[in-house]
C-alpha cells in the first residue's frame, strides 16, 4: 500500500470535514479576563502514612464564566492534585471509580511492575476501587498520572483525568539548593490545548482530528485560560507537563530571556543546559530554572506546533476547527508571569554547575536491535474507513461531531469507526496479542521511526537513553534519560528492561492519544 503524506492525509479529510457542516460561527472566540494560576493542590504521600487516595468522578467546570463544561477529574470537577512520593518508599495506593464507565491510571514514568503500571490492563470498573502497592525506586523526577483504559483514553484525559506526580529526593535537592517551596518558588504547570464551542468544552470525533490528534486553539494551564502567576523575584523552578492530546508546545518567554534546562522526563540532567525556547510533546516533561531577579514581567509563549505543516494549519482554521486563532497559527502568550519581592531575608539560590551523574549502560551491552514503525494507513484508509466512520459518527451540521457525547460513548471504533488506521509495523493493537518478548535485565536497541508526520514514542515500565536521529548524534533536546521521544525521524533508543511484565505486559505507544486509541499501540511481555 502506498505510503500516506501530510499532504495525502489532510486531502483525504478536507473533503469530509466540509461535507460534514462544520460551523465556525458558533467556536468560541471571546478574551478571557486574566485570572490568578491556579496551583492544584498537593497531597504527600508522607503525611498521609504513605496512603494515597484518588477517585475519578464526572462533574462541571466553567472554563469561561457562566458557561459550564461537562468534565472529569481526580478528587474534583477538573484535572487532579499534584502527588508527591518518595524515594525509597512504599506507597499504598487506591483508585476507586466514581463514574459510569470503566477507566484505568496510569503512572507515567514511575517504574513498578506491570500489573501495577495502571495501563489498559489494570481496569478499574464503575464503584470498584483498585489497591496498587508500589515501592518507589528511582530518582526524583516530575512524573504524572492519567487515564488509559482501552478504547477510551483520548477523551477522558481530554476530559480531565490527568495531575502531576512528584517523586522527591529531598537529600540530592538540598544538597543543590534547588527551589522547592510548591506553588510559590516550584511551581506545576500543566499545559493543554483545548476546542471550546459557545464557550463550553468539545471533544470532536471528526477524522481529521482523528489523523492529526486532537488539537485545540484555546490553551490551558492548569486548568485555566490565560492565568497570570505572580513569582518571587529570583530564581524560580517550573515544572512543565504536556497533557494535550496532540499538540506540541514550542515554548519560550515573550521578552526572549534564557532558562537553565535542568530535568528531563526522567529526572535531573547531568548539567543545566542554557537555552531560550523548548520543545515539549505531548507525554513530555521539563524543569526549568528562570531568574527573576530584574523584577520584570514576562510570559510564556508557545509558537504553532513546529511539527504540523503551516500550510495545514492555514485550512484548518478556514475551516473554522480552530477556535480562537492565535495559540494555532502564531506565537500566543499562555501564561503571564509578574515578580513579587522576596521574602525578607530570604537567602538568593543559585544555578548549580552540576546537577548529577547519570548511571549510563553501554550500548554494547545491547543482546537484540528492534525495528519499530509508527504506521498509518495499515487497513483501510483506502476502503473507505474515513466515509463509515463519518456516518457512524453522527455528525451534525454547525457541530464538531457529537460534541462531549455521553461518558463511555468511546471514541475509536465505536464513535468513528476507525479503529485500524494505525498500528505497528503495520499491524493495529490487540489487547490479547502480546507483541514482542524480552529478558528480563536484557538491554537492547530499538530503532523506532514514523509514517506521515512527526509521533511522540511512549514506552512503559522503562527509562531510555536516544542513541541517535538518522544516523547522526542525538540533538540537544534528547539529554538526560527519557521515557517519551518525539519521533520525527528514525531514532535509536537504548532499553534496559529492569522491571517485570510477567502477570501482566507493558504497553509502548504513540502518545497522540487518538493514535494509541486507534491501533499506535504494543505490548510485550518479560521473561
Amino acid at each position: 500500500m502506498t505510503a500516506i503524506t501530510r499532504r495525502s492525509l489532510l486531502k483525504g479529510t478536507l473533503a469530509t470535514a466540509v461535507a460534514a457542516g462544520v460551523c465556525p460561527s458558533r467556536l468560541w472566540a471571546q478574551a478571557v479576563e486574566p485570572r490568578p494560576l491556579p496551583i492544584p493542590e498537593l497531597i504527600d504521600a508522607r503525611r498521609q502514612g504513605n496512603a494515597l487516595a484518588l477517585r475519578a468522578e464526572t462533574g462541571r467546570t466553567a472554563f469561561f464564566p457562566g458557561r459550564a463544561s461537562a468534565t472529569r477529574g481526580f478528587n474534583g470537577s477538573y484535572l487532579g492534585p499534584t502527588l508527591r512520593i518518595h524515594q525509597g518508599d512504599e506507597v499504598e495506593l487506591a483508585v476507586t471509580n466514581a463514574m459510569p464507565d470503566a477507566t484505568a491510571v496510569h503512572w507515567h514514568g514511575l517504574l513498578v511492575p506491570a500489573e501495577s503500571d495502571g495501563g489498559p490492563h489494570q481496569p478499574v470498573e464503575p464503584g470498584s476501587t483498585w489497591r496498587p502497592r508500589i515501592r518507589v525506586d528511582q530518582p526524583g523526577a516530575t512524573l504524572w498520572y492519567h487515564a488509559h483504559v482501552h478504547g477510551d483514553t483520548a477523551r477522558q484525559v481530554y476530559e480531565g483525568l490527568a495531575g502531576m506526580l512528584l517523586l522527591a529526593d529531598e537529600a540530592k535537592e538540598r544538597d543543590l539548593g534547588l527551589p522547592s517551596e510548591y506553588g510559590v518558588d516550584d511551581i506545576p504547570l500543566v499545559l493543554q490545548d483545548k476546542l471550546f464551542e459557545d464557550g463550553r468544552l468539545v471533544y470532536p470525533v471528526h477524522p481529521l482530528f482523528m489523523m492529526q490528534g486532537v488539537r485545540g486553539a484555546t490553551v490551558l494551564v492548569n486548568g485555566a485560560a490565560n492565568p497570570v502567576a505572580r513569582v518571587p523575584a529570583g530564581l524560580v523552578r517550573l515544572r512543565l507537563l504536556n497533557g494535550a492530546n496532540a499538540r506540541v508546545f514550542d515554548l519560550s518567554f515573550s521578552d526572549g530571556r534564557t532558562f537553565h534546562w535542568i530535568a528531563s522526563d526522567a529526572g535531573l540532567l547531568e548539567r543545566p543546559v542554557e537555552r531560550r525556547s523548548l520543545w515539549l510533546a505531548p507525554g513530555e516533561r521539563a524543569e526549568l530554572l528562570v531568574d527573576f531577579s530584574d523584577g520584570r514581567a514576562t510570559a510564556l509563549r508557545t509558537g504553532p506546533d513546529p511539527t504540523l505543516a503551516r500550510g495545514m494549519m492555514g485550512e484548518m482554521g478556514m475551516m473554522g476547527m480552530g477556535g480562537r486563532a492565535e495559540p494555532l497559527d502564531a506565537a500566543a502568550s499562555i501564561l503571564a508571569l509578574e515578580p513579587r519581592p522576596r521574602y525578607r531575608n530570604a537567602p538568593p539560590v543559585r544555578v548549580p554547575d552540576r546537577l548529577v551523574e547519570l548511571e549510563r549502560v553501554n550500548p554494547a551491552k545491547a543482546v537484540r536491535r528492534r525495528q519499530l514503525r509508527l504506521t498509518m494507513g495499515c487497513c483501510g484508509m483506502e476502503g473507505g474507513g474515513m466515509e463509515h466512520g463519518m456516518a457512524r459518527g453522527g455528525m451534525e451540521p454547525g457541530m464538531m461531531g457529537r460534541g462531549m457525547g455521553p461518558p463511555g460513548g468511546g471514541m475509536m471504533g465505536r464513535g468513528m469507526g476507525m479503529r485500524g488506521m494505525f498500528g505497528i509495523n503495520g499491524r493495529p493493537f490487540e489487547l490479547e496479542r502480546i507483541d514482542l518478548t524480552v529478558r528480563f535485565g536484557d538491554t537492547e536497541i530499538w530503532e523506532v521511526s514514523g509514517d506521515a508526520m512527526p509521533h511522540p514514542f511512549h514506552i512503559h515500565g522503562v527509562h531510555f537513553e536516544v542513541l541517535s536521529r538518522a544516523g547522526s548524534p542525538p540533538t540537544i533536546a534528547d539529554q538526560g534519560m527519557k521515557d517519551t521521544v518525539l519521533v520525527q525521524e528514525r531514532v535509536e533508543l537504548l532499553v534496559r528492561f529492569d522491571w517485570p511484565a510477567v502477570n501482566a505486559p507493558f504497553v509502548y505507544h504513540c502518545h497522540i492519544l487518538e493514535h494509541e486509541e486507534g491501533g499506535q499501540m504494543g505490548q510485550y511481555k518479560t521473561v
